[in-house]
Protein backbone atom coordinates (compact mmCIF):
# COMPACT_ATOMS: atom_id res chain seq x y z
CA UNK A 1 0.00 0.00 0.00
CA UNK A 2 1.16 3.65 -1.00
CA UNK A 3 -0.07 6.71 1.18
CA UNK A 4 -2.28 7.73 -1.74
CA UNK A 5 -4.42 4.43 -1.67
CA UNK A 6 -5.29 3.23 2.32
CA UNK A 7 -6.68 -0.10 3.21
CA UNK A 8 -8.86 -0.69 6.29
CA UNK A 9 -11.53 -3.41 7.76
CA UNK A 10 -14.62 -2.50 9.18
CA UNK A 11 -16.40 -5.67 10.78
CA UNK A 12 -15.89 -7.80 7.71
CA UNK A 13 -16.14 -5.16 5.29
CA UNK A 14 -12.57 -3.45 3.69
CA UNK A 15 -12.46 -0.50 2.55
CA UNK A 16 -9.74 0.62 -0.52
CA UNK A 17 -9.50 4.33 -0.28
CA UNK A 18 -7.57 6.91 -2.92
CA UNK A 19 -6.31 9.50 -1.05
CA UNK A 20 -5.15 12.43 -3.03
CA UNK A 21 -8.01 14.65 -2.84
CA UNK A 22 -5.83 18.19 -3.94
CA UNK A 23 -5.76 15.88 -7.47
CA UNK A 24 -9.48 14.66 -7.54
CA UNK A 25 -8.07 11.30 -6.60
CA UNK A 26 -6.62 11.07 -10.32
CA UNK A 27 -5.00 7.93 -11.36
CA UNK A 28 -1.23 8.74 -11.21
CA UNK A 29 1.62 6.01 -10.58
CA UNK A 30 1.29 5.60 -6.71
CA UNK A 31 -2.41 5.11 -7.14
CA UNK A 32 -2.63 2.85 -9.89
CA UNK A 33 0.09 0.59 -7.89
CA UNK A 34 -1.66 0.89 -4.54
CA UNK A 35 -5.04 0.11 -6.31
CA UNK A 36 -3.21 -3.07 -7.56
CA UNK A 37 -1.81 -4.29 -3.95
CA UNK A 38 -5.30 -3.30 -2.45
CA UNK A 39 -6.95 -5.80 -4.44
CA UNK A 40 -4.66 -8.63 -3.64
CA UNK A 41 -4.52 -7.73 -0.05
CA UNK A 42 -8.29 -8.19 -0.07
CA UNK A 43 -7.76 -11.49 -1.75
CA UNK A 44 -5.66 -13.16 0.69
CA UNK A 45 -7.37 -11.20 3.77
CA UNK A 46 -9.68 -14.02 4.73
CA UNK A 47 -11.38 -11.66 7.28
CA UNK A 48 -12.86 -9.34 4.35
CA UNK A 49 -15.58 -10.75 2.89
CA UNK A 50 -16.55 -7.30 0.29
CA UNK A 51 -14.40 -4.46 -0.67
CA UNK A 52 -16.06 -1.14 -0.82
CA UNK A 53 -13.98 1.11 -3.13
CA UNK A 54 -14.15 4.95 -2.59
CA UNK A 55 -12.16 8.44 -3.09
CA UNK A 56 -11.26 10.84 -0.35
CA UNK A 57 -13.34 13.99 0.33
CA UNK A 58 -16.82 14.92 -1.76
CA UNK A 59 -15.42 16.04 -5.03
CA UNK A 60 -14.42 13.20 -7.05
CA UNK A 61 -14.55 9.70 -6.36
CA UNK A 62 -11.62 9.47 -8.97
CA UNK A 63 -11.51 11.92 -12.05
CA UNK A 64 -9.53 9.51 -14.38
CA UNK A 65 -5.73 9.01 -15.41
CA UNK A 66 -3.52 11.73 -14.45
CA UNK A 67 -3.25 13.96 -17.14
CA UNK A 68 -0.07 15.60 -16.40
CA UNK A 69 1.88 12.64 -15.71
CA UNK A 70 0.60 11.06 -18.91
CA UNK A 71 1.69 14.11 -20.78
CA UNK A 72 5.43 14.17 -19.29
CA UNK A 73 5.41 10.41 -20.40
CA UNK A 74 4.19 10.66 -23.68
CA UNK A 75 1.82 8.20 -23.19
CA UNK A 76 0.66 6.35 -26.09
CA UNK A 77 -1.49 2.78 -25.97
CA UNK A 78 -1.81 2.22 -21.88
CA UNK A 79 -0.27 -1.33 -21.10
CA UNK A 80 -3.14 -3.91 -20.08
CA UNK A 81 -2.86 -3.85 -16.35
CA UNK A 82 -2.42 -0.14 -16.12
CA UNK A 83 -5.61 0.04 -14.20
CA UNK A 84 -6.96 -2.38 -12.57
CA UNK A 85 -9.79 -4.21 -14.67
CA UNK A 86 -11.12 -7.13 -12.33
CA UNK A 87 -11.83 -10.20 -14.40
CA UNK A 88 -9.20 -8.56 -17.32
CA UNK A 89 -6.25 -8.04 -15.54
CA UNK A 90 -6.52 -8.68 -11.64
CA UNK A 91 -9.09 -11.75 -10.58
CA UNK A 92 -11.01 -11.35 -7.35
CA UNK A 93 -13.30 -13.44 -6.41
CA UNK A 94 -15.07 -11.74 -3.57
CA UNK A 95 -17.94 -8.93 -4.04
CA UNK A 96 -16.71 -5.60 -5.04
CA UNK A 97 -18.56 -2.02 -4.45
CA UNK A 98 -18.17 1.55 -5.71
CA UNK A 99 -18.99 4.46 -3.03
CA UNK A 100 -18.72 7.40 -5.63
CA UNK A 101 -18.84 9.92 -3.36
CA UNK A 102 -18.04 12.99 -6.40
CA UNK A 103 -17.30 12.38 -10.20
CA UNK A 104 -16.02 9.35 -11.69
CA UNK A 105 -14.37 10.26 -15.34
CA UNK A 106 -12.52 8.32 -17.77
CA UNK A 107 -10.46 5.97 -15.69
CA UNK A 108 -13.05 7.09 -12.61
CA UNK A 109 -15.86 5.41 -14.16
CA UNK A 110 -13.84 2.63 -15.30
CA UNK A 111 -13.39 1.84 -11.28
CA UNK A 112 -17.05 2.29 -10.65
CA UNK A 113 -17.40 -0.26 -13.81
CA UNK A 114 -15.57 -3.09 -13.25
CA UNK A 115 -17.20 -3.27 -9.11
CA UNK A 116 -19.89 -5.20 -8.83
CA UNK A 117 -22.39 -2.95 -7.39
CA UNK A 118 -22.41 1.07 -6.59
CA UNK A 119 -23.96 3.31 -4.15
CA UNK A 120 -23.65 6.74 -5.48
CA UNK A 121 -24.06 10.16 -4.02
CA UNK A 122 -26.51 12.51 -5.13
CA UNK A 123 -23.84 14.85 -6.47
CA UNK A 124 -22.22 12.06 -7.99
CA UNK A 125 -21.14 12.42 -12.01
CA UNK A 126 -20.12 9.61 -14.40
CA UNK A 127 -19.00 10.18 -17.85
CA UNK A 128 -16.37 8.64 -20.32
CA UNK A 129 -14.62 11.61 -20.88
CA UNK A 130 -11.85 10.51 -23.31
CA UNK A 131 -13.15 11.85 -26.70
CA UNK A 132 -12.56 15.51 -25.00
CA UNK A 133 -9.35 14.92 -24.81
CA UNK A 134 -8.48 12.50 -28.08
CA UNK A 135 -8.10 9.28 -25.78
CA UNK A 136 -9.48 6.11 -25.68
CA UNK A 137 -12.16 3.92 -23.82
CA UNK A 138 -11.48 0.14 -24.71
CA UNK A 139 -12.06 -1.26 -21.31
CA UNK A 140 -15.99 0.57 -21.85
CA UNK A 141 -16.53 -2.61 -24.23
CA UNK A 142 -18.64 -4.72 -21.21
CA UNK A 143 -20.92 -0.87 -20.84
CA UNK A 144 -23.67 -2.11 -23.44
CA UNK A 145 -24.16 -5.24 -21.18
CA UNK A 146 -24.55 -2.59 -17.68
CA UNK A 147 -26.91 0.23 -19.46
CA UNK A 148 -28.61 0.24 -22.49
CA UNK A 149 -26.91 -0.08 -25.80
CA UNK A 150 -27.79 4.26 -27.17
CA UNK A 151 -27.12 5.39 -23.45
CA UNK A 152 -23.59 3.70 -23.61
CA UNK A 153 -23.34 4.68 -27.50
CA UNK A 154 -24.13 8.58 -26.01
CA UNK A 155 -21.44 8.20 -23.50
CA UNK A 156 -18.89 6.84 -25.69
CA UNK A 157 -19.73 9.30 -28.32
CA UNK A 158 -20.20 12.64 -26.28
CA UNK A 159 -18.39 12.57 -23.14
CA UNK A 160 -21.02 14.22 -21.24
CA UNK A 161 -21.51 12.81 -17.73
CA UNK A 162 -24.64 11.16 -16.36
CA UNK A 163 -25.87 12.67 -13.06
CA UNK A 164 -26.25 10.50 -10.37
CA UNK A 165 -30.18 9.89 -10.64
CA UNK A 166 -29.43 9.34 -14.19
CA UNK A 167 -27.26 6.75 -13.54
CA UNK A 168 -29.91 5.31 -11.06
CA UNK A 169 -32.72 5.59 -13.76
CA UNK A 170 -30.23 3.39 -16.68
CA UNK A 171 -29.44 0.64 -14.11
CA UNK A 172 -25.78 1.60 -13.81
CA UNK A 173 -25.73 2.38 -9.79
CA UNK A 174 -27.88 0.45 -7.50
CA UNK A 175 -28.64 3.13 -5.09
CA UNK A 176 -28.89 7.32 -4.36
CA UNK A 177 -28.30 8.36 -0.83
CA UNK A 178 -27.24 12.15 0.39
CA UNK A 179 -23.90 12.53 0.95
CA UNK A 180 -23.44 11.89 4.15
CA UNK A 181 -25.27 9.14 4.42
CA UNK A 182 -22.76 7.53 1.57
CA UNK A 183 -20.28 5.32 4.22
CA UNK A 184 -22.95 4.13 5.87
CA UNK A 185 -24.98 2.95 3.03
CA UNK A 186 -22.42 1.47 1.27
CA UNK A 187 -20.94 -0.38 4.72
CA UNK A 188 -25.21 -1.74 5.08
CA UNK A 189 -25.13 -3.10 1.82
CA UNK A 190 -21.47 -4.79 2.18
CA UNK A 191 -22.58 -6.17 5.88
CA UNK A 192 -25.63 -7.22 4.16
CA UNK A 193 -23.92 -9.36 1.57
CA UNK A 194 -21.08 -10.46 4.44
CA UNK A 195 -23.61 -12.13 6.44
CA UNK A 196 -24.68 -14.44 3.28
CA UNK A 197 -22.98 -17.66 2.75
CA UNK A 198 -19.88 -16.92 1.54
CA UNK A 199 -19.89 -19.97 -1.11
CA UNK A 200 -23.34 -19.36 -2.34
CA UNK A 201 -22.42 -15.52 -2.58
CA UNK A 202 -19.22 -16.32 -4.69
CA UNK A 203 -21.00 -18.67 -7.39
CA UNK A 204 -24.05 -15.94 -7.77
CA UNK A 205 -21.49 -13.18 -8.16
CA UNK A 206 -20.05 -15.78 -11.48
CA UNK A 207 -23.41 -16.78 -12.78
CA UNK A 208 -24.79 -13.19 -13.13
CA UNK A 209 -22.59 -12.19 -16.02
CA UNK A 210 -22.53 -15.69 -18.15
CA UNK A 211 -25.18 -15.18 -19.90
CA UNK A 212 -23.39 -11.88 -21.61
CA UNK A 213 -20.22 -14.41 -22.72
CA UNK A 214 -21.98 -17.15 -23.45
CA UNK A 215 -25.26 -18.84 -25.42
CA UNK A 216 -28.02 -18.88 -22.75
CA UNK A 217 -27.77 -23.12 -22.98
CA UNK A 218 -24.38 -23.26 -22.23
CA UNK A 219 -24.89 -20.39 -19.85
CA UNK A 220 -27.22 -23.12 -17.57
CA UNK A 221 -24.54 -25.71 -18.21
CA UNK A 222 -21.39 -24.11 -16.63
CA UNK A 223 -24.02 -22.16 -13.98
CA UNK A 224 -24.93 -25.83 -12.93
CA UNK A 225 -21.12 -26.64 -12.48
CA UNK A 226 -20.57 -23.55 -10.61
CA UNK A 227 -22.88 -23.95 -8.05
CA UNK A 228 -22.24 -27.82 -7.25
CA UNK A 229 -20.09 -26.92 -4.93
CA UNK A 230 -22.07 -24.80 -2.74
CA UNK A 231 -25.15 -27.29 -2.95
CA UNK A 232 -22.19 -30.03 -1.72
CA UNK A 233 -20.96 -27.99 1.21
CA UNK A 234 -21.11 -27.95 4.91
CA UNK A 235 -22.83 -24.66 4.44
CA UNK A 236 -25.54 -25.53 2.68
CA UNK A 237 -26.58 -28.34 5.10
CA UNK A 238 -26.22 -25.52 8.22
CA UNK A 239 -28.22 -23.11 6.03
CA UNK A 240 -31.38 -25.96 6.46
CA UNK A 241 -30.44 -26.95 9.90
CA UNK A 242 -30.46 -23.12 10.56
CA UNK A 243 -33.35 -22.56 9.54
CA UNK A 244 -35.48 -25.48 10.56
CA UNK A 245 -33.45 -24.82 14.53
CA UNK A 246 -34.69 -21.35 14.17
CA UNK A 247 -30.84 -19.56 14.88
CA UNK A 248 -28.50 -18.05 13.23
CA UNK A 249 -25.92 -19.73 10.64
CA UNK A 250 -22.74 -20.16 11.64
CA UNK A 251 -20.77 -19.89 8.10
CA UNK A 252 -17.25 -21.80 7.69
CA UNK A 253 -17.05 -21.29 3.83
CA UNK A 254 -16.57 -25.21 3.47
Amino acid sequence: MTDDVTYRLDNSVAWLTINRPDACNSLNQAVRDGLFDGLRRFNADDDAKVLVLTGTGDKAFCAGGDLKEMADAALGVPPVNFVPQIGRNIEVDKPTIAAVNGSALGGGFLLAQTCDLCVASSTARFGISEVKIGRGSPWAAPLSWLIPPRVAMEMVLTGEALSAQRALEVGFVNRVVEPAELHDAAQGLAEQIAANAPLSVRAGRKTVRLSAEMPLSSAFERAEAIWEPAYLSDDAQEGMAAFRDKRRPVWTGH
